[in-house]
């Protein structure tokens, strides 16, 4: 099935990010990658072509957020779906306090999302239509030992989401998908040695390109359709 769709994807110079970036470029829907690795960006447009577009953005940053909206409206006339995927996972037992950590996921996982949505919210409701899809995680649904701040940010991208849907019934479809165990750069953003090779030792990880699909599934269904939630996780993954 092709879609005719303008969507802007954050965290899209890899990993799940990358992936929802291929997955719909193949479908024919036009993409605006939205990352921070530039060299990372030049090359995946080149390789996938006009339809595809980039704008450098820092998640933090609203104005930055703004911006690549903005962007991409005016390379492809208007913002249909917008996938807030940009995350950190800087996992470590609270009684290390690593506080910068704390305020780094907090920043990019929960603010960022927020960004995302302020910059496109306007947008959708003026033309009674949109979609915003925000990557969870297993961790949205679980409080997890060791991941207590990773755990509380999904948990609110949650909240965030349920509250958004009811808030916009009838014109903005919301979307929230809980990947399990990925294969992504996602583990290695945490810098606790004992908990990422705790990670990295108990996780089958299975292809970005399930959350892809998935992100696929809820796009393509009929405007009065809304697919809600979606739980993504390797079929032995018992959390």
């Amino acid at each position: 099935m092709s879609l005719d769709k303008v969507v802007a994807v954050t965290g899209a110079s890899s990993g799940i990010g990358e992936a929802i970036a291929r997955e719909l470029a193949d479908t024919g829907c036009q993409v605006m990658l939205a990352a921070r690795r530039e060299e990372r960006l030049k090359s995946l447009v080149e390789e996938l072509g006009d339809g595809v577009a980039y704008h450098l953005t820092d998640v933090t940053n609203a104005k930055q957020v703004q911006e690549m909206a903005q962007a991409t409206i005016d390379r492809f006339g208007k913002i249909d779906v917008l996938v807030n995927n940009a995350g950190i996972m800087p996992v470590s037992p609270l009684i290390d306090l690593k506080i910068d950590d704390w305020n780094k996921a907090i920043d990019i996982n929960i603010r960022g999302v927020l960004h995302g949505i302020a910059a496109v919210l306007p947008h959708m409701s003026d033309r009674s239509s949109g979609h915003i899809i925000n990557i969870g995680s297993i961790a949205s649904l679980h409080a997890i030992p060791n991941f207590a701040v990773y755990c509380g940010t999904k948990f609110a991208v949650r909240a965030i989401s349920e509250s958004l849907r009811k808030e916009t019934l009838g014109k903005v479809r919301v979307t929230i998908i809980y990947p399990g165990a990925i294969e992504s750069e996602l583990i290695s953003s945490s810098n606790d040695e004992q908990t990422s090779n705790q990670l990295e030792s108990n996780f089958n990880a299975i292809s970005p390109t399930a959350i892809s699909q998935a992100v696929r599934y809820a796009i393509e269904q009929p405007s009065e359709v809304a697919v809600n939630e979606i739980v993504v996780r390797p079929s032995n993954q018992e959390i």
